[in-house]
């Protein structure tokens, strides 16, 4: 319902169209045109700034989230994360082995620390690797359909780096992968340092078929300084930002025909650093190491 227009009374509409017909002193007649064209404008606003696309109407209510205030050193809140192990390649011919260490993964000065170190590795599980990292997940911990899901992240650079902040459907152990959904929030190949990408991964529609958009810096680099990931999840469409900057919605019917659009359940948050695999490829001379992700905060909103 929009704003009542002070000419609503169609006499006096009638009688404004034909300012003879009226004793109006030329100055009244201009204020009041000035005040409908006024309210006019302020009534269109009201209107954009309550569409459903809009991010502050209705509001988001915080439903979940990690500071990383914990004292220095000590390793990410177990009752939030799940820290991954294991240097099998993840489905991607990565290179690092990914480790609970402190000195891969920890609290630092109010951030979580993802440190990619080069070092001759062997896991536990004898597999050998040149590289270490960590990945944190909160599979179990915490999943959610639909919301805002955003983080403060700085981001590491360098060829062959391949740092992330994405969602995966928590159907994954019964569906698989790409059926149970994947959504990457921002995704970074450090050879490319001012670029990133956000994408959604399902059955028919996934690696590099994915829907894919990016966003690049107008100056400076990612690993410069500290940028805000999000994404806003409705039934039927997701929203990329960065910094609060809309750069791509993604709509059920861009899914290729005969696919399904599968972000209709909860999904879990994962963060990580990669080092090499089928997209950044091999560091190479030019990578320093270590390479560090820093992250402020993780939150999840919901509707009001």
């Amino acid at each position: 319902m929009g704003i009542p227009s002070p000419f609503a009374d169609t006499t006096l509409i009638s009688e404004f169209n034909n300012p003879g017909a009226i004793d109006m002193k030329p100055g009244l007649l201009a204020a009041l045109i000035i005040l409908f064209v006024v309210l006019q404008i302020w009534q269109r606003r009201t209107e954009s700034s309550t569409s459903p696309d809009s991010q502050s109407s209705p509001k988001w209510i915080l439903k979940w989230s990690d500071e990383f205030n914990g004292l220095n050193g000590a390793p990410p809140d177990e009752s939030k994360w799940v820290v991954d192990t294991g240097g099998n390649g993840w489905g991607n011919n990565e290179l690092q082995y990914y480790t609970p260490r402190r000195k891969n993964v920890r609290q630092e000065n109010d951030n979580l620390i993802i440190e990619a170190i080069k070092e001759d590795f062997t896991g536990p599980d004898g597999v050998r690797r040149d590289y270490t990292s960590a990945r944190v997940n909160t599979a179990g911990r915490f999943s959610q359909q639909n919301g805002r899901f955003e983080a403060r992240i700085k981001i590491p650079r360098g060829q062959g780096i391949w740092s992330a902040f994405w969602l995966l459907g928590n159907d994954l152990p019964a569906k698989g992968w790409p059926s149970c959904g994947e959504i990457d929030i921002m995704e970074n190949l450090g050879f490319e340092p001012s670029r990133i990408f956000g994408a959604l991964h399902g059955p028919g529609y996934s690696a590099r078929n994915a829907l894919t958009s990016s966003y690049t810096l107008s100056n400076g680099r990612f690993s410069d300084d500290f940028h805000v990931f999000a994404v806003e999840w409705e039934p039927q469409r997701i929203r990329f930002y960065v910094d609060d900057q809309l750069y791509a919605t993604r709509v059920s019917s861009d899914v290729p025909p005969g696919n399904a659009w599968v972000y209709d359940h909860p999904f879990s948050l994962i963060v990580n650093v990669a080092v090499g695999g089928d997209l950044p490829g091999k560091p190479d001379d030019s990578t320093v190491f270590p390479q560090r992700m820093l992250v402020d905060y993780v939150r999840v909103y919901a509707r009001q």
